[in-house]
């Protein structure tokens, strides 16, 4: 146990995640006792056991598949009827994201970075602005931020991108722009953003393209946010704002309205209780 808390708190430190499995209860024969942990890192590396064998695999499968989903959840098995194992018990097993406070860089102060910034505090981001004007990156405008006065490559060390960080390119200038972009995306990280029309991205891919081999693109958004026809700085910064929490839970990012669903026909025409018909979604 000690074991995996000191993994723990080394994830935490190093700004990484992971999913973490607690036997909660057991009855009958069973390979552990309440309290035995099993911590899965997003490298896919693990520490800790909840008893090995098919149980420790079934647990496995359900921390992988929590940190794509992002979801905690309980998980009960019969060890004899559904497993297979000799022990005959049964098990009970809660499952859960752990992370660190999440990382927002914002390259770039102005009138988008501002709103951007104070909504990502607000929704629970450790916010870095990175923008070398003195005169926009303030206190005064960005309360509560860790502020870098540096340009954004210049400051990649003061910065030390780690695997969790999400980052938004959104500076004065297009050229900068080009170069953040490629920099970092070499780099750590979970999210890249980056700001401006399809047509800009499109030129920004090209010119890195007959520069060499591009970076890798996996995980950059560009352009930046989801699309609500967003005009103003403030519009913009909750495009994006949604966008980073979308997949942060790991959500389609979808409308959640329900009066078209089938379901509700049937619960005004009686057919169907408004308990059971959402308990179809559990």
């Amino acid at each position: 146990m000690r074991q995996v808390t000191e993994a723990l708190l080394q994830l935490l430190r190093d700004g990484g995640r992971g999913a973490l499995a607690i036997v909660v209860r057991t009855s009958g024969s069973a390979p552990q006792v309440p309290g035995a942990r099993l911590l899965l890192r997003d490298d896919g590396s693990f520490v800790g056991t909840v008893g090995g064998g098919a149980i420790e695999e079934s647990v496995l499968a359900e921390l992988r598949t929590c940190l794509v989903d992002g979801k905690p959840r309980t998980i009960r098995r019969d060890l004899g009827g559904d497993l297979g194992m000799c022990c005959g018990g049964r098990m009970e097993v809660f499952v859960e994201i752990v992370e660190s406070t999440p990382r927002l860089v914002i390259f770039g102060a102005g009138h988008v970075a501002r709103p951007t910034a104070s909504f990502a505090r607000t929704c629970g981001f450790e916010v870095w602005v990175v923008d070398d004007r003195e005169e926009l990156n303030t206190e005064e405008r960005f309360p509560g931020c860790t502020r870098v006065l540096d340009e954004p490559l210049a400051a990649v060390e003061r910065i030390a991108p780690r695997s969790d960080d999400w980052l938004f390119v959104v500076t004065h200038d297009h050229a900068l722009d080009e170069e953040a972009l490629d920099r970092y995306a070499r780099l750590p990280h979970r999210y890249l953003g980056l700001i401006g029309s399809r047509r800009k991205v499109f030129r920004i891919l090209h010119r890195l393209s007959v520069r060499g081999p591009l970076p890798p693109l996996d995980r950059v958004y560009a352009p930046v946010g989801l699309d609500l026809g967003a005009v103003s700085p403030e519009e913009i910064a909750i495009s994006v704002l949604a966008e980073l929490v979308a997949l942060r839970h790991g959500r389609p990012a979808t409308h959640l309205r329900a009066i078209d669903d089938p379901r509700v026909q049937r619960v005004l025409a009686g057919e169907l209780t408004a308990e059971a018909a959402a308990a179809l979604d559990e």
